[in-house]
């Protein structure tokens, strides 16, 4: 009985650290949805695989350094200082992402998958970036 009590002394932790990023993701998603002028979630709906690649590639960019500085951070504020910095990067990173390919929001609405391949193909490179700056 003693070893089970151990294993769950921290279920405390996990679930404060898991409620906080989920909140965090619920946050980005709302967040990085009304940045893009496409209608993610509709065009999802629609079977749209190219919002769907490139916002699921948002998705795991933002997540990726999020796991990251749950799993090393000493204080919860960490992972809110460092998630909101996380969010900001992927942000960014939508927007230079237009820069570069100007009708890139127009291509994913259009089901052009390629475009979506790219825009996650970026999303993830960042968001493993950010967590290696985060982890040093």
């Amino acid at each position: 009985m003693t070893v089970v009590a151990t294993s769950f002394s921290t279920l405390p932790s996990f679930l404060l650290y898991f409620a906080v990023g989920a909140v965090l993701i619920a946050l980005f998603l709302a967040l990085y949805c009304r940045t893009t002028p496409h209608p993610e979630i509709v065009l999802i709906r629609e079977g749209n695989v190219a919002a769907a690649v490139a916002l699921s590639g948002a998705l795991l960019g933002f997540v990726l350094p999020l796991a990251s500085v749950i799993a090393h951070s000493a204080h919860l504020i960490d992972v809110l200082v460092w998630g909101v910095i996380a969010l900001l990067v992927q942000l960014g990173g939508f927007l230079a992402a237009r820069m570069v390919v100007p009708g890139l929001s127009r291509a994913i609405a259009d089901g052009k998958v390629a475009d979506g391949i790219f825009l996650a193909g970026l999303s993830l490179a960042l968001g493993i970036l950010d967590a290696a700056c985060m982890a040093g």
